[in-house]
């Protein structure tokens, strides 16, 4: 029998090895993401308002634009894929709903976090947090909402930057005891504090890393390999694809700048795929295959 996608996810964050989630926001990035054989992989709220919207982190985007969003990538690829729950939405009720949604969406697990709404990236500043305790509510409806055990829950804390590292640990700490599978302290300073954390909480530690943008943000760029020795269970890189899509595209908007400006044509390979290989990217021969299996032969012609 094959596990379901929350019984892999669930055993990719309790294996030995660390595990790699590229942040997706749009069904390239999910397909992608897929056939370049990572296991799983992290829906960024962040890449959804920016991508979607065209607007900033900073609590913007609605659970319903989130949810279907959501539902959309995790019907166009096979590996599970977490969704970002900001802070609920809400109170713990709207909690509880929320997880009755995502996990009925099909998710493998949903994240959610203790900052006051509206919400901010987590390395910007001007950010504010809940009670613990509030959060423990949100938790414990949580984990009362998922219907199928292994659904993950994960909890993020912001409160590092507002009460430090001690606080940190107490809350991670409170929030695995309120049912959170997996946690998450953002925006931490070195590898030391990721360290620290790391030893000192109940259940596995998922922290958040950039790749190779030019200013980096709040928290120090580590391998995976030095996070898999300081005790870390997941990384994500929730800005990777989103920052090397826009390059892209403002790569493809100068090539057809400067054909205005010449009057020649611009052919620049090395900036776009061909259109033979976007239609493989997005399953162009599974549907030309399922319109010679169903479709009339009048209709095919």
């Amino acid at each position: 029998m094959t596990d379901t996608r929350t019984q892999q996810l669930r055993a990719l964050i309790e294996a030995p090895q660390i595990l790699v989630m590229p942040g997706i926001f749009d069904g390239y990035s999910a397909r992608l993401t897929e056939q370049a054989g990572y296991s799983a992989g992290f829906i960024s709220g962040a890449g959804i308002s920016e991508a979607v919207l065209g607007q900033p982190d900073v609590g913007l985007m609605g659970p319903e634009t989130n949810l279907g969003a959501c539902r959309a990538l995790t019907a166009c690829c096979a590996i599970p894929l977490m969704a970002d729950g900001d802070t609920g939405y809400g109170n713990a009720v709207n909690v509880f709903h929320l997880v009755r949604d995502f996990e009925q969406a099909g998710l493998a697990g949903l994240m959610l976090e203790d900052q006051t709404w509206p919400k901010r990236c987590g390395h910007m500043s001007g950010k504010s947090v809940i009670s613990a305790e509030e959060m423990v509510e949100k938790l414990q409806a949580a984990n009362e909402a998922r219907r199928d055990p292994d659904f993950i829950i994960k909890s993020r804390t912001d409160s590092f930057a507002t009460h430090g590292i001690d606080e940190v640990i107490r809350r991670l700490n409170l929030y695995a005891d309120a049912g959170a599978d997996l946690l998450f302290a953002d925006a931490l300073l070195s590898a030391s504090d990721i360290g620290t954390v790391a030893r000192n909480v109940k259940k596995p530690l998922s922290v958040n890393m950039g790749f190779g943008i030019r200013k980096r943000s709040t928290t120090p760029l580590i391998s995976a390999a030095e996070l898999q020795e300081l005790g870390v269970a997941v990384v994500i890189y929730p800005r990777l694809l989103t920052a090397c899509a826009i390059q892209g595209m403002k790569n493809g908007l100068d090539a057809l700048a400067q054909q205005l400006r010449t009057g020649k044509v611009v052919e620049r390979h090395d900036y776009a795929v061909s259109f033979e290989e976007l239609n493989d990217t997005v399953g162009f021969k599974q549907a030309q295959e399922l319109e010679q299996r169903f479709v009339t032969k009048e209709k095919a012609k």
